[in-house]
């Protein structure tokens, strides 16, 4: 039987990728599982309001919403006012809820001895994060805009940079500015494998998402451009099957966020040795262990 994965471990770039599925593989059901108890509620939030608002705008244009004639900028506004808005809050629940369920998940797999934790112990780890860690979201979007204003290439250098901020802030049970700090340490000298790990685990994400999209793309262009006359039928049917692929896909981001996780626990270990000194400190233990008498009961 395949031993479980251990995360404490220096990889390089192929291992990281490598890892990254191992690890999945190996956890599948009780990843899946969580991911959807933690991320669930927002992505079908998400979904209800997204096609809430894509019908409206469908009807805008088949003529079937029904608004004030005479203020059609006013019509337009009343569409993407209140849906949009709802639409941004469960999109950034959304992608706050992944990094803290996914991280979560593997702190505790860590701290358990490389054994999956049950429903109920990421559920300790997700209350207490979640809001450090939107807080902590609206920090890096702000410094990432701020990167990328500048000529581009300060943003991009950010982007790994920030992105290990999550895993130290929950895996260390550490504040912002610890993790930020600690982040350009861990990455120094690593940037290269840490970005190329990311950005290769987020295309293939990516990718397969895009995959999983095309019979709607395709049926939608057959819907606007083939049978017009059909398009009011069609189009609440396709907004609909779409919106649920597009959020039932977003469990593929499963990948790049345990990817981060194994680029953390890489370069601690390679850094601090982190993974090796617990085993030596449980090797002692173990020999005291051996020393002590029987307990009795």
């Amino acid at each position: 039987m395949e031993p479980n994965i251990e995360l404490s471990k220096t990889r390089d770039f192929g291992e990281i990728i490598a890892d990254s599925f191992l690890f999945i593989r190996q956890n599948l059901k009780p990843l899946v599982s969580s991911f959807f108890v933690f991320c669930g509620f927002f992505l079908l939030a998400g979904c209800v309001t997204g096609i809430m608002q894509q019908i409206k705008v469908a009807g805008m244009y088949d003529g079937t919403y029904v608004g004030d004639a005479s203020k059609p900028f006013s019509n337009f506004a009343s569409v993407f006012s209140l849906s949009t808005i709802l639409v941004m809050i469960f999109s950034l629940l959304t992608f706050v809820a992944m990094p803290v369920t996914v991280i979560s998940f593997m702190a505790l797999y860590k701290q358990k001895g490389n054994i999956a934790p049950t429903n109920e112990e990421v559920w300790g780890y997700f209350k207490f994060y979640f809001l450090k860690i939107l807080g902590g979201s609206f920090v890096n979007m702000i410094l990432l805009m701020l990167g990328f204003i500048m000529c581009v290439i300060p943003g991009i250098y950010f982007y790994p940079v920030l992105s290990l901020i999550f895993p130290i802030i929950i895996v260390e049970n550490t504040s912002y500015g610890y993790a930020f700090n600690q982040s350009f340490r861990l990455i120094k000298e690593n940037w290269w494998t840490t970005f190329g790990a990311l950005f290769i685990t987020y295309l293939i994400a990516s990718i397969c998402m895009g995959i999983i999209t095309i019979p709607f793309a395709a049926v939608n262009m057959w819907n606007v451009f083939l049978r017009p006359g059909h398009f009011e039928h069609l189009s609440t049917f396709t907004i609909i099957s779409g919106t649920l692929l597009r959020q039932f896909a977003h469990v593929l981001y499963i990948l790049p966020l345990v990817g981060l996780v194994v680029c953390y626990f890489s370069l601690t270990e390679a850094k601090d040795a982190t993974g090796l000194m617990g085993r030596i400190d449980q090797l002692g233990n173990n020999a005291a262990d051996a020393n002590a008498p029987a307990e009795e009961y």
